[in-house]
């Protein structure tokens, strides 16, 4: 599975996991590694390839990130994206200057299509630049092979060492041929054959849980979310009712999600497993009972998730293993994996839990993305209601519910939610069957090809997520002659590529003022609706 593989070396670009992700788009296996990582490491690793990433600094700046110029020299290819274009160049003795004006954002490019790098693209197209920084000469050996109006080396190459610089970002969708360039540095000049795929990693973990785990129990916390599903239907199929699952319904989980998880993992369900469904819905609400400041909202429902699973926990006594459904992004963020700057401590990642008696813990899912993670359910044959789920919080409503949370809240904002994805995904299946696309769910289409028709056709306004908040405020409406006084819903629609930036999606006026007259008419304490357009930053995708 891991015989041929590229590695991403991280200079704490923004983009690092996306490089890797689009990397392993090419079929072709994918890991992140810190500047710092030992040369030797990297060598006895024998990756058919090597990407630099981009970064926030200048190459010639006291201090800035580097590497050795001994890199170069492994006789693997290399491939340097903006910072580590300047930084290859730099090594090997090019020069990187101060431009008089900063490139950035969408730009037209010129390319030498006799670089193997540009096969089957256009000779002009788009790409995405960020740089105040320019290669002002470059290193000997090199040859420009792509320029801009204002960057004279926009990428150049030195085909006879494997050595490929570009300015720009090729892994951001903004580029219009990235994937191409990618797929061209990747499958062609590094020679990968692209054994990188979720059938062949589905049936590997399967055996290497069974030769681990053996005749011994596992226990797994089922959220009922995308990455813990796909963990806990990969469980089943290895080591079937030698697995526990414990599903805690906190009660803040959208409307019927709970008895959707227990459809598929439950009694009468297609895994056969211990599933264990905790209804703490009243429980949670008496603890947040009064709490309106969003982080103590978060604490509370972490806490309470604790203390119920480790009841649960007890009744079922020893177990041998405990499984996390850990994947590469949580690894990342968490500051065990390349160089960027710690985004969060993931709950899954960096300790182990103390309120349960295990002897080891598994992570099957360790190495995935989410997007991989989606595919190898399908390959598990989860429904894909569960597979293609939204992101969802892990103190769910409770942070789409500004204030305090009590279970008549729960109820407006679970309906209006509700009515809200009806409505979009009804919408989109109307643009597919004027457009003549099918159904992703249909008979005898490969995973693949359901995967790229639920990502990849859907209508341009399609939002990545979307979902309706309540907020705390209440204002005067006229409803059937009388006066309500009631509260506002609003709702969040946005497109994004990382969930890191988000710019609010532009969703039809028509299908928002349909959303909009159900919600007042069908959701009792609602007479007034909210089209959230705030991007991130300054906001947040989530309302708290």
């Amino acid at each position: 599975m891991q015989a041929e593989k590229v590695i991403v070396i991280d200079f704490g670009g923004q983009y690092n996991q996306l490089v890797a992700r689009r990397v392993r788009e090419c079929n072709v296996y994918c890991e992140i590694y810190s500047y710092r990582t030992p040369l030797e490491e990297i060598a006895a690793m024998k990756p058919k390839g090597i990407i630099l990433t981009g970064g926030p600094n200048s190459v010639y700046a006291e201090g800035a990130a580097t590497c050795s110029k001994e890199l170069f020299e492994l006789g693997i290819p290399v491939l340097g994206l903006c910072y580590g274009a300047q930084l290859l160049m730099q090594v090997l003795g090019g020069r990187v200057e101060r431009a008089t004006a900063r490139e950035y954002g969408k730009t037209k490019t010129a390319f030498d299509l006799s670089s193997a790098m540009f096969s089957g693209i256009p000779e002009e197209s788009i790409v995405w630049m960020s740089h105040f920084d320019y290669i002002s000469k470059m290193a000997e050996g090199f040859r420009s092979v792509a320029h801009t109006d204002n960057c004279p080396v926009a990428a150049c190459e030195d085909v006879g060492r494997g050595l490929y610089a570009l300015q720009f970002h090729p892994e951001v969708l903004h580029t219009e041929y990235g994937k191409e360039i990618l797929w061209n540095f990747v499958r062609g000049i590094c020679g990968c054959a692209g054994d990188w795929r979720m059938d062949s990693f589905v049936e590997t973990q399967i055996e290497a849980i069974r030769s681990k785990v053996g005749d011994g129990k596992v226990l797994l916390a089922l959220s009922g979310g995308v990455d813990s599903s796909v963990l806990a239907a990969l469980l089943a199929r290895a080591v079937g009712n030698q697995l526990t699952c414990v599903f805690v319904d906190h009660g803040l989980l959208r409307k019927n999600e709970g008895d959707e998880v227990a459809a598929v993992f439950g009694e009468g369900g297609a895994f056969d497993i211990n599933f264990v469904r905790v209804n703490a819905q009243e429980r949670y609400y008496k603890k947040l009972e009064g709490v309106t400041e969003p982080e103590r909202k978060r604490k509370i429902i972490g806490e309470e998730f604790i203390r119920v699973f480790e009841e649960e926990a007890k009744k079922i006594g020893a177990v041998d293993f405990l499984a996390q459904g850990t994947i590469y992004p949580d690894v990342v963020e968490s500051g065990l994996g390349g160089e960027s700057a710690v985004i969060k401590s993931h709950h899954n990642v960096g300790g182990l839990p103390d309120f349960v008696d295990f002897k080891e813990i598994i992570e099957p899912l360790r190495d995935l993305f989410k997007d991989e993670v989606r595919k190898a359910g399908l390959e598990l044959g989860l429904p894909e209601y569960l597979v293609f789920r939204q992101p969802f919080p892990g103190p769910g409503l409770g942070i789409r519910i500004i204030g305090d949370v009590t279970a008549e809240k729960v109820r407006i904002v679970q309906d209006a939610d509700a009515i809200y994805r009806e409505e979009i995904a009804r919408a989109a299946e109307e643009w597919k069957k004027e457009n003549g696309i099918v159904a992703s769910g249909e008979s005898g289409l490969s995973v693949s090809e359901r995967f790229e028709l639920a990502y990849n056709s859907n209508p341009p306004w399609m939002p990545d997520q979307y979902f309706a908040a309540l907020t705390n405020m209440q204002s005067v409406g006229v409803m059937g002659d009388e006066r309500t006084y009631d509260y506002a819903i609003a709702l969040r629609a946005v497109r994004t590529v990382d969930f890191m930036t988000a710019e609010a999606a532009n969703v039809p006026w028509q299908v928002l003022q349909t959303v909009m007259s159900r919600i007042i008419n069908e959701v009792r304490g609602v007479n007034r609706v909210l089209y959230d357009l705030t991007s991130k930053p300054p906001g947040t995708i989530e309302m708290e």
